[in-house]
């Protein structure tokens, strides 16, 4: 339990929309601006989206010619130079929003208990006027005040599996291969849509994204490929092998719970063709027919300190530290996957979200994996597909916008057909299994089994309407959406929650992500009134557009760095730094059931036809995430078998009503002026 209450204010970030606000790219070289209808953003393990209808980013057709980088010193260092600071917000207004935040989710009492000690905090020369102090003083001298402990206390410091409690999943639209070459045919195809992104990376001519016509930090692009985290005793760390002289050549293939290192680059720099790959993976799948390997990949699956311990014993053999060293170098890892059960169309959704998130269990497809690696492509025999993230280096917009253009280059047809030049046999990965570690991969196949039994995933595609409709409403398509979740929590458990939603700072340099609190006061008056036979349909309509007003100024004030969360965590963060006493603000219960998000939600638009998945962020929560296209929604759900209260199917059957009836609402009452 203290591992699961130290995760509360620890949300996933999927993403957040921002729908009237156009993102646009721009080229670092200064090639024309692309402007695009809508607009989105990302966030991450924490999550914070922000929204307000989604955000789909306009690329340039086709790909620049690589550029010498002599040619353009540093183009994305001046770009990131020129980003202003995250600000640290008043703490006055911190506190009004605070105590605002908490009226919904506690009882009087516990709100008149906690106004005293919010009084007590802000005195003039008090403790919260010392650590705010600190914090500006930490602002100056750093170029993000909170980056640093964000992706310490987030991450690498959280000591849950990353499996399921922090990685997210994405399922992507079933393939339809013939047989075993067309699985390996689009494998060598989306390898070559990777590299084809990886150039823009190299070269810096990645477009620039906007929103609202200001320029959003593009660091995370460069932290996503050739990374991958290290597990430590107490805390992780986060290994980038994208710069300096040794560049990354190969990426990690893995087959039957095999390792190989495919090198994915011609002697003259230039990258393998479809051709060219699709032959290395066939020399790949012919070596690997075994099916009675140890599953090696599967000790990344389990609790972090225990996994550091295994690490630092599967390090001691000079073979397994070699084949571990070039999996973490990797561009990226390509699993290939066995086939799961059949199972009927309705829940085949559901069981690919799960094969995404933790590969199935230790019988199906969980050794099949390396889950420390920043990206890992999954690609079944059966048509499944899709990819898992470690979340540590980034929010779900570079992923989704690097599975945009890979999905997109999937569907170009083959221009050239390369001459055979012999190729080397990719290279096997061997490691030597002592009993010690034999051991240590059955412990980890035994709390992997259990995570992947207590993992209730459900995948929704709601087909009644998208965001379209919303949109035609005048009303955000996040902020409706929303709406419907806060909705559907309340008819199932007559009261409402904390409810933590993605939204991204990357207006700022180094920006993450900070939380958008979706229940409000007026969230809580619109739900109460929805069912209520004392307030009338244009009372309820009224109601209805006021929240979904409220959601999109929150989500205003966070992208601007002005939300409460991160501010209050700082000033935590700067107490134990400071060695002071913990503030009383910190221990009171009302801070604690701020921090429990019963729902954890992302909005991760994406122009791909996908949706994003993961776990609950607490053990009686909900996990989920939607991509709103135009005349749907996706949906993913999870939650935990173990809690006996919370199922994925029933908040999908509640949230799916909620749709209909906010929609029935608004078309049967007139559009009010509020």
């Amino acid at each position: 339990m203290v591992q699961c209450f130290l995760r509360h204010s620890f949300p996933h970030d999927p993403i957040r929309s921002q729908e009237s606000v156009g993102i646009t790219h721009n080229f670092l070289n200064s090639s024309p601006c692309f402007l695009s209808k809508d607009s989105c953003n990302l966030a991450s393990p924490i999550l914070v989206q922000l929204d307000r209808g989604s955000l789909n980013i306009a690329r340039p057709y086709g790909l620049l010619k690589p550029t010498a980088l002599s040619k353009i010193p540093g183009r994305f260092q001046l770009h990131q130079e020129a980003l202003p600071h995250l600000p640290v917000p008043p703490l006055q207004q911190t506190l009004d929003r605070y105590l605002l935040a908490l009226q919904p989710i506690i009882s009087e009492e516990e709100l008149n208990h906690t106004q005293e000690l919010v009084a007590e905090f802000r005195k003039p020369g008090g403790v919260g006027e010392r650590l705010q102090k600190g914090l500006e003083r930490r602002a100056k001298k750093t170029e993000n005040w909170l980056s640093d402990w964000w992706l310490k206390t987030a991450y690498l410091e959280y000591r849950l599996p990353v499996v399921v409690h922090s990685s997210p999943g994405v399922v992507l639209p079933k393939q339809d291969f013939l047989d075993r070459q067309g699985q390996l045919r689009f494998a060598a195809k989306l390898i070559e849509g990777i590299l084809d992104f990886k150039t823009m990376i190299d070269n810096e001519t990645l477009p620039v994204e906007y929103l609202g016509g200001k320029p959003l930090c593009m660091n995370q692009y460069y932290q996503i490929l050739s990374s991958c985290r290290i597990p430590g005793p107490k805390r992780d760390s986060i290994v980038n092998y994208a710069k300096g002289k040794k560049q990354s050549r190969h990426i990690t293939v893995v087959h039957n719970f095999q390792f190989f290192e495919l090198d994915v680059y011609n002697s003259d720099g230039s990258p393998l063709t479809t051709d060219q790959l699709f032959i290395q993976l066939e020399k790949i799948w012919n070596t690997s027919l075994q099916t009675n390997k140890e599953p090696i990949g599967i000790l990344t699956t389990n609790h972090r300190n225990s996994w550091a311990k295994a690490y630092n014993n599967l390090l001691k053999d000079k073979t397994n530290k070699e084949s571990v060293r070039t999996i973490e170098k990797s561009i990226c890892t390509v699993c290939l996957d066995a086939p799961m059960p059949r199972v009927s169309e309705d829940i085949y959704k559901s069981r690919v979200a799960a094969q995404m998130l933790h590969g199935g269990g230790s019988r199906w497809n969980s050794g099949n994996r390396w889950f420390d690696k920043t990206l890992q492509f999954i690609i079944a025999e059966d048509g499944s597909c899709g990819l898992v993230y470690e979340h540590a280096p980034s929010e779900g917009p570079p992923i989704v916008a690097l599975l945009d253009h890979i999905v997109e280059y999937t569907k170009k047809p083959e221009l050239v057909r390369s001459p055979m030049i012999p190729l080397p046999m990719p290279k096997k990965l061997r490691f030597n299994i002592t009993p010690e570690i034999k051991n240590d991969i059955e412990k980890a196949k035994q709390n992997l089994n259990i995570m992947v039994e207590d993992l209730d995933v459900k995948v929704m595609v709601f087909h009644q309407f998208g965001k379209t409709f919303p949109k035609s409403e005048k009303i955000s398509p996040d902020a409706f959406i929303q709406l419907a979740l806060q909705l559907a929590y309340y008819r199932m458990y007559g009261h409402v929650c904390a409810t933590y939603e993605s939204a991204s700072l990357r207006m700022f340099r180094l920006g993450r992500t900070d939380t958008i609190r979706s229940t409000s006061v007026e969230s809580l008056k619109f739900v109460q009134s929805m069912d209520s036979p004392d307030k009338s349909d244009q009372e309820k309509a009224d109601l209805l557009r006021r929240a979904t007003q409220a959601h999109r100024q929150y989500t205003d004030m966070a992208i601007r760095g002005n939300a409460i969360d991160r501010h209050l965590l700082g000033l935590k963060l700067q107490a134990i730094e400071d060695l002071v006493s913990m503030p009383e603000l910190f221990m009171d219960t009302a801070y604690a059931v701020a921090m429990h998000f019963n729902l954890s939600t992302s909005q991760v638009p994406a122009k791909t036809d996908c949706v994003m998945c993961f776990g609950p962020v607490v053990p009686d929560g909900y996990g989920i995430c939607y991509n709103p296209m135009d005349e749907h929604i996706n949906f993913a759900i999870s939650a935990f078998n173990s809690c006996a209260d919370t199922n994925a199917a029933r908040m999908a059957h509640y949230l799916e009503k909620a749709l209909l009836d906010m929609r029935i609402l608004l078309q049967s009452t007139p559009k009010s002026k509020l």
